[in-house]
């Protein structure tokens, strides 16, 4: 798709995410009045329970020198947006240590992918600015598309993000929802306006998708292949609701207020929810070590897999 298209696309996604985001606040509303004694019972955590560990960051931060290229274009997918800022010093440091401006667009692009996918650990929380969540370390999947585009942008790649709406598969609905019953109700009555997310990089003529929210250790933990550059999750983890694909050039207000708010609600759910996924992390690196190494399991988990072969 030409640029010039992918600018149609944007604004055709925008009227499909309020619309989405309108039904959903009805159900929103219709959750907590239904469900108020369960959200008040499981919104804090219980002093019994696991806490939750922030894991260490898995990379140093490059120092940052004002000389370093950056790209200053406000073209539409190439500018800063909201949470992305692309000319953040911890973003034009990163992307010069990975290679902007040395390396081809496309050995470009798979280093940023390569970055956000396998070094920003999950952690679900309210979207916070990428400059944020390169000092921490960790982030939602929204989180890790931010780095990637940001890390895009700033070395002359367009890019921008693809949401939809959808349900996951059982394993990771297992360790991700299933683990806290105010999460259940949330996922179960909201999942119609609930949204799933991957960056796309638009490089030598072509959108190229990247899936960059799930570690290697999270997809072994859930059977699957590890995701490569180009690679869709739909169809494989994610099943998109019909008409809710959308592409847009930021993430819309509505995405970053709601995480706000679920975390304001049920801070306890969230705690719950990141120590599931330390358990999924350590049992994927086991399964992975298993395996032979990262190669090895990626070859067996594509061969159980139609369309993912070598």
């Amino acid at each position: 798709m030409a640029l010039t298209a992918a600018v149609r696309e944007h604004w055709r996604g925008q009227w499909i995410y309020w619309r989405l985001m309108a039904r959903g606040a009805a159900w929103l509303a219709w959750l907590l009045v239904a469900h108020g004694g369960e959200v008040r019972r499981f919104r804090q955590h219980g002093p019994a329970e696991e806490c939750y560990q922030r894991p260490p960051r898995r990379y140093d931060l490059p120092p940052y020198d004002e000389g370093m290229r950056r790209c200053r274009s406000n073209r539409r997918f190439l500018r800063p947006t909201r949470t992305c800022n692309s000319r953040a010093p911890e973003v034009v440091a990163l992307a010069h240590a990975l290679g902007a401006y040395q390396k081809s667009d496309a050995a470009f692009a798979e280093a940023a992918f390569a970055f956000a996918k396998e070094r920003i650990v999950f952690e679900i929380g309210p979207i916070t600015p990428v400059e944020e969540t390169l000092r921490r370390g960790t982030g939602s999947c929204f989180d890790a598309i931010s780095v990637f585009i940001a890390l895009c942008r700033c070395g002359g790649i367009p890019a921008r993000y693809k949401l939809f709406t959808g349900d996951m598969i059982q394993n990771w609905r297992d360790a991700l929802i299933e683990i806290d019953p105010l999460m259940q109700k949330w996922y179960d009555a909201i999942s119609t306006f609930m949204f799933e997310g991957e960056g796309e990089a638009y490089v030598d003529g072509t959108w190229r998708v990247a899936h960059v929210g799930p570690t290697a250790e999270r997809q072994a933990a859930g059977g699957l292949p590890i995701t490569r550059f180009g690679e869709d999750s739909l169809g494989l983890w994610f099943h998109a609701k019909p008409g809710t694909i959308i592409r847009v050039e930021a993430i819309p207000p509505g995405l970053a207020m709601g995480s706000r708010a679920f975390f304001a609600i049920s801070p306890g759910s969230v705690e719950r929810v990141n120590v599931s996924a330390g358990r999924e992390i350590a049992a994927g690196r086991r399964i992975i070590e298993a395996a032979g190494g990262l190669e090895a399991y990626d070859r067996q988990a594509r061969r159980a897999v139609p369309g993912k072969r070598e």
